[in-house]
């Protein structure tokens, strides 16, 4: 199941309560996975030293701020060496909101946002098809998200917990 011997069912049952809602208080986390909300303390600060938690986040509504445009770009580099320039280039497009090196037909995957399509124009032709090593884009516009979630963890914790009957 989990290649981290460290980690067991208990751990994925609090990240996967923690993932549901990341500001719900380590008491009322530790009485949902009975165990004590020391012990919740104890664990998150282990799999922050083990590199399984890395912070915490935000999730924004874009749409609200402005910036009604969602937009997935298949990028295709000149050549695959390029990879670690363009992306260090890429990363300082504030639109851009996540980079994947991708097996396939493109080189590189973005999800970006902009403000509308017309500032969706202008970051691709303005900012990203200047990046060195980029020899074409494929834009996707999407429609709408219905689902946006960290789905392995209920699964995972499930699985550990019958592993370890």
């Amino acid at each position: 199941m989990n290649k981290n011997s460290q980690i067991d069912s208990y751990d994925l049952r609090i990240l996967s309560e923690l993932t549901d809602d990341a500001k719900l208080p380590y008491t009322e986390v530790a009485d949902r996975v009975c165990v004590s909300g020391g012990t919740v303390h104890v664990r998150m600060k282990k799999m922050q030293d083990l590199g399984i938690v890395k912070g915490a986040s935000l999730t924004i509504d874009y749409a609200k701020l402005g910036y009604d445009v969602t937009a997935f770009l298949g990028i295709y580099l000149e050549r695959s060496s390029m990879y670690d320039e363009s992306v260090e280039q890429l990363s300082k497009i504030p639109e851009i909101l996540s980079l994947h090196y991708t097996t396939g037909a493109y080189s590189i995957f973005a999800k970006i946002i902009c403000r509308d399509t017309q500032h969706l124009r202008e970051v691709l032709h303005d900012k990203i098809q200047k990046v060195s090593g980029i020899v074409r884009t494929e834009t996707f516009i999407s429609l709408e998200e219905r689902v946006e979630r960290a789905p392995l963890l209920k699964q995972l914790a499930e699985e550990s917990k019958k592993e370890s009957i």
